[in-house]
């Protein structure tokens, strides 16, 4: 963890380059830094990922309305300010990246952090950690 899930109305695929948001926010993710200067985001954990809806309805469908939701949710431990700022940055880069597409269609875009304090299972297993631990 963390990771970030893009779910869009797919009437945005070819208008959105969904693919390069999704590195640019993997890439502002991993340049976050806590109050402390400590990356807030483990590079071998960090994931975007990015679905679009099989079957959408958006307002009153007299439009070929958008919507794109973007949910990160992170483990528990981390200050109100880093959620703050990590919110404010990821935003940003998604308005900045659909900036031109707003312009010409009628999107909606909701980004939500959520902290997992509830869990009862956090299996995990990987060989992507050990590259970035050294």
């Amino acid at each position: 963890m963390p990771h970030c899930v893009i779910l869009y109305t797919p009437n945005l695929e070819g208008k959105a380059d969904v693919a390069g948001l999704c590195r640019k926010l993997a890439d502002a993710m991993l340049a976050i830094h806590d109050e402390a200067g400590k990356q807030v985001f483990p590079t071998g954990g960090t994931r975007v990922l990015a679905y679009p809806a099989a079957h959408y309805a958006v307002a009153d469908g007299k439009g070929d309305y958008g919507f794109m939701y973007l949910n990160l949710r992170m483990g528990v431990g981390r200050s109100a300010a880093v959620h703050r700022d990590a919110g404010d940055r990821l935003m940003a880069v998604v308005k900045a990246h659909v900036a031109t597409m707003l312009q010409s269609e009628h999107v909606g875009v909701t980004l939500q952090i959520d902290e997992s304090p509830g869990q009862v299972y956090d299996g995990k297993h990987s060989t992507l950690h050990p590259l970035f631990n050294k």
